[in-house]
């Protein structure tokens, strides 16, 4: 694997442990065994949990065989996922998605009669058939499938739900992908025109030119604006389907399905959240103490990201490679050595192409396969830090291997814990490394605005897609309602410490976020202060910290977040609890006041 390069040229991911290419065989060869093993499945099962003739043994079986069948339809899928982000203008990418979702809803639909039967049992039988200690590897999967009780359909409404997403919310993300990984955006540099990639243009906005940053700003969210139509077509009836969905499964608020998945009260996320809100007022402090930093009154939406060194060091994909691994070696080798297999054995797509979709995401399908890693590195402090990010993604599904597959994937409350902690990691490695107070000043401008884009933005992202949910009730928004709902927010965010360009009214039209995962915004705020008390734990505690956190993360999806928590003695229902992560941010803040 090329390993040099500014911007990681060379640097893509190999999928042939998955197939060797679309027209391989045993893609189709995969989806017909899948569908016959439903098939079996289905005429074997059907009725027998219903009936109370199936025993703890057999159903043990019977779990083990709808993950195997589960796994075995979403392979193919998975495989044309990863080569569609990584280049949303291949046709045969194009066409392998569409082609094996449909298989798979088609398999999916053949199994649905489980899931229901699984939670129509009664209370009592079940706890009868958990005597058998087979079973009780599945128990937390039994609970969290029952939960959905109260808003779970029959057999056939949820067969239609399924074919009805093929044509609706899947179809209008994918429209969203391919029209966001279609864009080049326009920017005069040096008298010459260029047309940019997403990553290119927004690496920008952390050159020392605060005219280039402004125009690159300006370009990057115009040539989303010329797309109004479509992007507000595809929000207006995302938010459309939701609202729907909900009132069919009676959810009486659009938020409660995200929370029902993450294993995590409704109470215990608005106390987060507020406690944010209330902490506005740390990051409006921050951004008024880098404007004296950059000189000038009163800082610009653009400036928010600018160094405040003139000389911007440029990194090479092989040194962010040894930042890393040097970084997270010095918190524990096991963790750098599993972060090493991801370089040496080509898990990770990091070069920049057209095409490619925009932001960075570890995928993992299954904890008999490796995840993957894709990103668009460009060089910068903050490229680096996204790969370890990904990177403590990747670790902790490497971690959760040891899991079932129906309880590998952590919660979204607990997805970010590696990654955030990752990040961390690399940057105390790195003020730990900088001798001269500049460049410590620097980075603790740039951990002080992660904190901001992790814990502050988020919320403020969450709040607006909130408000989006509840003015669609009431009618199809326009472009212009978006965009009051986006700046509304941005402005609480900030109140009077930074100036909006008018342009940034557009900034909700290229958040993925809002349109692949429901109010997915929130785990990172809820990730990054829940992580932030486990650094501090980890300072406090040194080598005696790691056992209890790596059982945190090999833990996976097989306990609700608030057991796996409190065996780590941290209690994510006491509001206060959320207070703590403010002192860590402030203890930043202080410290590169010191540097003045």
């Amino acid at each position: 694997m090329q390993q040099s390069g500014l911007k990681a040229e060379g640097v893509r991911w190999d999928l042939g442990g998955l197939y060797s290419s679309p027209d391989d065989p045993q893609l189709e060869a995969d989806l017909a065994e899948a569908r016959r093993r439903a098939e079996v499945f289905a005429e074997t099962y059907r009725g027998e949990v219903e009936s109370g003739q199936v025993d703890g043994m057999a159903l043990a079986q019977a779990l083990a065989e709808y993950e195997a069948i589960t796994e075995l339809r979403r392979r193919p899928a998975f495989y044309a996922s990863l080569l569609f982000a990584a280049d949303t203008q291949d046709q045969a990418a194009q066409q392998l998605v569409q082609h094996t979702r449909e298989a798979a809803t088609s398999i999916e639909n053949l199994l649905v009669f489980f899931s229901l039967e699984l939670i129509a049992l009664p209370d009592e039988q079940l706890a009868q058939l958990l005597t058998v200690p087979e079973l009780q590897d599945y128990q937390h999967y039994l609970e969290v499938v029952r939960r959905f009780k109260p808003h779970t359909l029959s057999e056939k409404e949820e067969q239609l739900l399924n074919h009805k997403n093929l044509s609706g919310k899947h179809a209008f993300r994918q429209l969203y992908d391919e029209l966001s990984g279609s864009l080049r955006f326009p920017l005069t540099r040096d008298d010459e025109e260029h047309l940019l990639t997403d990553g290119e243009i927004l690496a920008l906005l952390r050159q020392p030119d605060g005219e280039l940053r402004e125009r690159a700003l300006t370009s990057f969210l115009e040539t989303y604006a010329q797309h109004a139509l479509v992007l507000t077509s595809v929000f207006n009836n995302l938010l459309l389907d939701h609202k729907i969905e909900c009132e069919q499964r009676q959810y009486d608020d659009v938020t409660l399905p995200t929370h029902l998945s993450n294993e995590v009260a409704p109470p215990t996320v608005e106390a987060m959240m507020q406690a944010v809100e209330r902490h506005y007022p740390l990051v409006q402090e921050y951004f008024q103490l880098k404007a004296e930093l950059l000189g000038v009154e009163r800082l610009k939406n653009t400036d928010l990201y600018a160094p405040i060194e003139t000389e911007i060091e440029e990194i090479p994909f092989a040194d962010a490679r040894g930042l890393i691994l040097t970084a997270f070696g010095n918190f524990n080798e096991q963790f750098a050595a599993l972060a090493e297999e991801f370089f040496q054995n080509r898990w990770i797509d990091a070069e920049v192409r057209a095409g490619k979709r925009g932001g960075a995401f570890c995928a993992a399908l299954s904890p008999a396969h490796h995840p993957y890693v894709l990103c668009s590195y460009t060089g910068t402090g903050r490229a680096v830090s996204t790969v370890a990010h990904e990177l403590g993604h990747g670790i902790h599904d490497l971690l959760a291997r040891r899991q079932k597959f129906l309880h590998y994937d952590a919660p979204l409350v607990l997805a970010e814990t590696a990654s955030v902690f990752a990040e961390i990691v690399l940057t105390r490695h790195l003020l730990d490394k900088a001798e001269q107070p500049d460049t410590r000043r620097a980075l603790l401008c740039e951990v002080l605005e992660e904190m901001y884009g992790t814990v502050f933005r988020q919320t403020a992202l969450t709040r607006f897609e909130m408000a989006a949910h509840a003015q669609r009730r009431d009618g199809q928004l326009s472009a212009d309602d978006l965009c009051e709902l986006w700046m509304a927010e941005q402005g609480k965010l900030f109140g009077q410490s930074v100036e909006l360009l008018p342009v940034y009214r557009w900034g909700w039209s290229y958040i993925p976020h809002f349109i692949h995962s429901r109010f997915y915004c929130y785990s990172y705020p809820f990730g990054e202060l829940l992580t932030l008390a486990l650094y501090q734990r980890y300072l406090d505690q040194g080598e005696d910290f790691v056992p209890g956190y790596f059982r945190l993360l090999e833990s996976g999806g097989s306990q609700r977040p608030e057991y796996a928590l409190a065996q780590m003695r941290i209690d994510i229902n006491q509001p206060e609890f959320w207070d703590r992560g403010f002192q860590v941010i402030q203890g930043f803040l202080t410290d590169l006041r010191a540097t003045l």
